[in-house]
């Protein structure tokens, strides 16, 4: 067997665990599309803590299966999941409808012929934005990380993911198979949370205040009615 076959499996079989699990997507997608530009230290983040999650259950099995109820922890998990993605749509709903201080003001133009416009304009004071972003991207990240963390505890069926490693010869192409899955898991979600990022900033630069109200408001709901199905599901 060739070292790039298991590699190569555990790095698809991630990819396919985070991608076709709505309730991973659900969880990212509100913080990626506020973030932005940074959208993918959320995704990396999520993965960090996703990887995390499932190391502490997996520890929690193995050494404390007789005397830990490690399945109700995984149970209770699952809900603890349902009620956060419940609480980022929550969330995204109030970033998009929070009160803000607009006003507009009026622009005289007199290259040829005097044009009166209105520009709607935001009170922000720029030291004040300079100082706050860093410090809510922290937040998010650290927010991002917590959710990965708790879908990596919740749900025992995590381990059939690990089934394929008894199947090989040697530990090399077992530890092969577990480090490509741990990669996986992580360009996953950062891909995809990049992606999420690129098209909020993209509409929002370019002016389209609609469909970027639009976005945030799909990814608020996503993120509820996953979390109602989790904890109907559980």
């Amino acid at each position: 067997m060739t070292l790039t076959f298991p590699l190569t499996a555990g790095l698809l079989a991630a990819m396919l665990h985070v991608i076709t699990g709505p309730d991973h997507l659900a969880a990212v997608t509100p913080f990626a599309i506020e973030s932005k530009k940074k959208a993918w230290k959320i995704g990396l983040f999520w993965g960090i803590g996703h990887l995390a999650g499932m190391l502490s259950i997996g520890i929690l099995f193995t050494i404390f299966k007789n005397l830990i109820p490690v399945d109700r922890i995984s149970q209770h998990s699952e809900q603890l999941v349902g009620l956060v993605l419940i609480g980022v749509g929550i969330w995204a709903f109030y970033k998009i409808f929070k009160a803000e201080s607009i006003h507009k003001h009026l622009h005289v133009h007199s290259e040829n012929e005097p044009v009166i416009h209105k520009h709607p304009h935001e009170h922000v004071h720029e030291i004040t934005h300079q100082h706050s972003h860093p410090k809510k991207l922290n937040q998010s990240n650290f927010a991002s990380f917590s959710i990965g963390f708790l879908h990596g505890l919740a749900g025992i069926a995590h381990f059939l993911l690990f089934i394929p490693v008894l199947g090989f010869e040697t530990r090399t192409d077992s530890l092969l198979y577990v480090g490509g899955f741990g990669i996986g898991i992580l360009v996953a979600m950062t891909a995809y949370a990049f992606v999420i990022g690129k098209i909020a900033t993209v509409s929002k630069n370019g002016h389209n205040e609609a469909f970027f109200k639009g976005i945030r408001l799909a990814g608020g709901l996503f993120a509820i009615a996953i979390g109602i199905y989790w904890l109907l599901s559980t």
